[in-house]
Parts: C-alpha cells; structure tokens; sequence
C-alpha cells in the first residue's frame, strides 16, 4: 500500500514540475509576440489628389505613390503609402470625401489637389476655401500630423492674372498653415512632350518617376 502511494506521490509531482515549466514559456513567447508587432507597426502617409495620384492612365505600381513606396521600403523605414487619388478631382469634390478618409490614422498627409479647378476656370475664392477646409480637418482629427502641400500651376489661356494667382495659392497656405511646400510637383515633367500621355497632361511612367522624386526632396525630411 505504501508503494502504491509512493509512485502516486511521484506522478504528481512529476506532472506539477512539468506544468510548472511551461508557464515561464508561455509568458516569454506573450512578450516576444508584442515586441515583434511594436516593432513592425507602421505609420500612414497618405497621398490625397486627383488623377496624377491616382496614376492616370498607367498601372498602379506606376504612380508617383508606389514609387515613393518602393523607395520607403528599400530605405527600411516604417511607413505605409495609401494613395487616395481620384481622377478629375477638384477641391469642392476633395472637401466632400476628406472625412471618409480620416478614418484611418494619418500621419503624413500630402495633398495635392486644385489643379482640375484651374483647368475649369473656377473662381479662386472657392478653390482656396476649399483647400483651407481640408487642411482644417486634418488638422482637427490630429494636430500632430505632418502636412505636405503639392503646389501646382495652370496654363496661361486662363489669363495671367489668374495664372498668377492660382499659383500664388499654394504658397500662401502652405505658409498660413506650416505645410512643407513643393513649389510644383510636375517640374522638370509639365510642357515636356516624351513625359506625357497623349493628352498632354497626365506624366508617362518616366514622368511619374520624376515626379517622385520632386515629391521625395520635401518627403524625406520628415521621416
């Protein structure tokens, strides 16, 4: 009887010791398993424009936003790129959906939009109340989001004086709200024929590549 109760005894300390093992490894594979997901967060940049965003006419993976993406991740930095173009966006139509795309966290905002409000004539009034109005709401969903302006310029048919002051646009907001400028995200690529589609207007896959990189000079200082 008193074997029977000894090999009992054992079984149950040999159960306990090994139960007792396990806890720590568990714990330790809880805390690798955080320490691992802080490290692989990443933080949002979102792209907010019209078709030259968006990529107009060329795949996905050509737009200036993929580029940029590439660049982050060949770079190793922790960032993500959401490219919430739409083409033929103005700024009224920018304004209407920019809650839609706070959503989500944002922690570089880069909007590029107006230039479809010059192209149709609108009066500047509107395109500036409009631009400020989502610059407003960014910053009213986080003051801590960095802002980045793409400054854009329009043809002369319109008039110089509203040439002019369509441009003029950008610097004064980009200057009223502390936005890290682009002083014209298509240079070296506006008015040059083998950089642009058919149309003129939208930048070929080489013209988004330059267009990249004229985003990339302003971009890359605040990561």
């Amino acid at each position: 009887m008193k074997k029977v109760t000894i090999i009992i005894t054992c079984v149950i300390l040999l159960f306990s010791g090994c139960t007792n093992n396990e806890k720590p490894a568990d714990t330790n594979q809880t805390d690798t398993t955080k320490d691992s997901a802080a490290v692989t967060k990443k933080k949002t940049i979102v792209f907010f424009g019209n078709s030259l965003t968006a990529g107009y006419g060329l795949s996905p993976s050509q737009a200036f936003p993929a580029i940029i993406q590439k660049k982050i991740d060949s770079l190793g930095l922790p960032y993500q790129v959401v490219n919430a173009g739409v083409s033929g966006e103005t700024s009224s139509g920018g304004k209407t959906r920019i809650d839609w795309i706070l959503r989500q966290p944002v922690d570089i905002f880069v909007l590029e939009l107006g230039a479809n409000d010059g192209l149709r004539g609108i009066p500047l009034s509107a395109t500036k109340k409009n631009l400020q109005a989502i610059i407003d709401k960014v910053k009213s969903k986080n003051a801590v989001t960095k802002l980045i302006f793409a400054g854009m310029e329009i043809p002369p048919n319109m008039g110089q004086t509203y040439t002019t002051e369509f441009r003029n646009i950008y610097t004064e907001l980009a200057t009223k709200n502390e936005m890290t400028l682009i002083p014209f995200i298509l240079e070296g690529v506006g008015g040059e024929p083998t950089l642009n589609q058919q149309d003129g207007i939208h930048p070929t896959a080489e013209g988004h590549k330059i267009v990249a990189g004229n985003v990339w000079k302003q971009l890359e200082k605040l990561l």
